[in-house]
């Protein structure tokens, strides 16, 4: 059994796009175990291509304006997490939006997915959000994790990624 509890803190710095190769080196060790009890080989394998490719990864950050850190311990990468601004929402709430967060499955467990959602939440409040959002699939045993750190259910939505779903929660934090 795991704890969230953390350990010496990492450090947490935001990436560029020079980190790219970084990102995609945690990305494969990461998503793999992250999905492949919840969606199929097909489906992890074309999401996967379609978002951690170099371009993908260059677009997210240049016009999508993704911001990405990179956790590190013994300065060596061990996580990342992304986060953007949302649109305006109808009650001009300003609202951010958590897109990744990864931890390396031999790091998991240690406090890291705490540091960098504090991260995330820090900058975000600084940017003046007053909540932050995240999808998680429906099956994501990570939803007890949100869930302790303040996120709650939200709604439901099934996003749709080239000829596939991602059947989700909507989970919202207040800021």
């Amino acid at each position: 059994m795991t704890s969230d509890a953390p350990t010496a803190p990492p450090r947490i710095e935001p990436a560029t796009l020079n980190d790219i190769p970084t990102i995609i080196k945690l990305a494969e060790a990461t998503w793999e175990p992250t999905y492949r009890f919840i969606i199929s080989g097909e489906q992890l394998e074309y999401m996967y291509r379609v978002i951690y490719s170099p371009a993908s990864l260059k677009r997210q950050i240049t016009e999508k304006h993704h911001s990405f850190l990179l956790a590190y311990v013994a300065d060596e990468p061990a996580g990342f997490a992304s986060f953007s601004p949302l649109p305006a929402a109808e009650d001009d709430a300003a609202g951010f939006k958590l897109h990744k967060i990864y931890v390396l499955p031999t790091k998991q467990g240690q406090g890291l997915g705490l540091h960098l959602i504090e991260a995330v939440e820090n900058a975000a409040r600084q940017a003046g959000g007053q909540f932050l959002d995240l999808n998680v699939n429906r099956y994501n045993p990570a939803i007890a994790f949100y869930e302790r750190r303040g996120f709650a259910r939200h709604s439901e939505v099934d996003v749709p990624i080239g000829p596939y779903f991602m059947n989700d929660y909507v989970m919202r934090k207040e800021l």
